[in-house]
């Protein structure tokens, strides 16, 4: 007989992470599909709320679905634009007025996807390797080589040293 999990109640979650995952979803989809994404994500989890089986980092579950809904909207999208004609990574509104600068945005916005999106995850969603590792349907050792890939192209094209 399975357990019954004792979740929150839905609006508690939400209340919790709605900016989470609203920066996620604009910060991998930018800035014109950000809010549609934050959206599916929310529309996703509620969907699939009642049958978690476990409590355990709802924070991270909901990133995931951010990240999976994303991904589908570059993927519904590449056929039809080319990658230099994407909306460029950009996570803005009132509690993020100062975010990094465009140069690096337009530097992580070259990386390949995958890249593109590990680094978004452990930074902008600030989720572990493990956390980025399911977002991206990998193992916790190639999340780290993707991050640590992105980190080198990064340095090597804005000129930051290592030391």
């Amino acid at each position: 007989m399975a357990q019954k999990v004792d979740l929150p109640p839905f609006q508690a979650l939400i209340d919790a992470h709605w900016r989470d995952v609203a920066r996620l979803a604009r910060a991998m989809a930018g800035p014109v599909d950000g809010d549609d994404v934050a959206q599916r994500a929310w529309e996703k989890a509620y969907a699939a709320y009642p049958a978690l089986k476990s409590a355990k980092n709802l924070r991270s579950w909901l990133l995931t679905i951010t990240a999976r809904c994303a991904t589908d909207v570059h993927r519904a999208r590449k056929p039809q634009r080319p990658l230099e004609d994407a909306p460029p990574i950009a996570v803005d509104g009132p509690e993020t007025t100062d975010f990094p600068d465009p140069d690096l945005w337009q530097a992580v916005n070259a990386l390949p996807e995958r890249q593109r999106f590990a680094i978004t995850l452990k930074y902008v969603g600030d989720l572990d390797h493990h956390g980025v590792a399911a977002a991206l349907e990998t193992t916790p050792a190639a999340s780290r080589r993707l991050v640590s890939d992105a980190l080198a192209t990064l340095r090597s094209k804005l000129g930051v040293d290592d030391d």
